[in-house]
């Protein structure tokens, strides 16, 4: 291989792994919103209505995946209101994957959420499943959500909640690739 052909191979191998490796914005960004979807969970598993609705863009849709979605933060108060209260059902969830744009204005988060049906005899009494969530940073700085859906979900075990539980992960693991060399073998 020639010289020049070379020095032409490294050059774009660099300016791909450059153009891959986010943007310092992006990593704060996709940190807060780790934080703030933990916050989110929390506000459910406190019952803590108040809190919960902080986290909404007025203008935001649940089950912006299915057909028949809810609009507004209003509505979205008034149908999760007993999720929150914790009576019938146990919700909680944590994020595995943050990403957002370049600029810190938009994020997408995403992780696994367990349903507990606390029914002594309920069948089943754990459901597993997927969330997803977009978030728009305000003019104020808040990060709310703009988007949240997720899917059916599928029975567990005991052994699955615990498991659950035990992936919980406090720490934005943005943190951790930041510091990784951003040419990668």
């Amino acid at each position: 291989m020639s010289r020049s052909t070379w020095f032409a191979l490294l050059l774009a191998a660099s300016s791909s792994a450059l153009a891959m490796a986010p943007a310092p914005v992006a990593h704060n960004a996709a940190c807060e919103v780790w934080q703030r979807e933990l916050a989110f969970a929390q506000s459910v598993q406190q019952h803590d209505a108040a809190a919960f609705a902080s986290h909404l863009a007025p203008d935001a849709v649940f089950d912006a995946n299915t057909g028949k979605p809810t609009h507004g933060a209003d509505a979205i108060r008034q149908h999760w209101a007993a999720i929150i209260a914790g009576k019938t059902v146990h919700l909680d969830w944590y994020p595995q994957q943050v990403v957002a744009t370049a600029d810190g204005a938009l994020a997408y988060s995403s992780g696994a959420y367990l349903y507990e049906d606390p029914a002594p005899n309920a069948k089943p009494r754990y459901v597993i499943g997927k969330f997803a969530t977009t978030w728009r940073r305000g003019g104020d700085g808040t990060w709310r959500i703009a988007f949240d859906g997720g899917d059916e979900g599928k029975p567990a075990s005991d052994a699955g909640a615990v498991a659950f539980r035990a992936g919980r992960h406090i720490q934005c693991p943005t943190v951790a690739s930041a510091e990784l060399p951003s040419i990668r073998h």
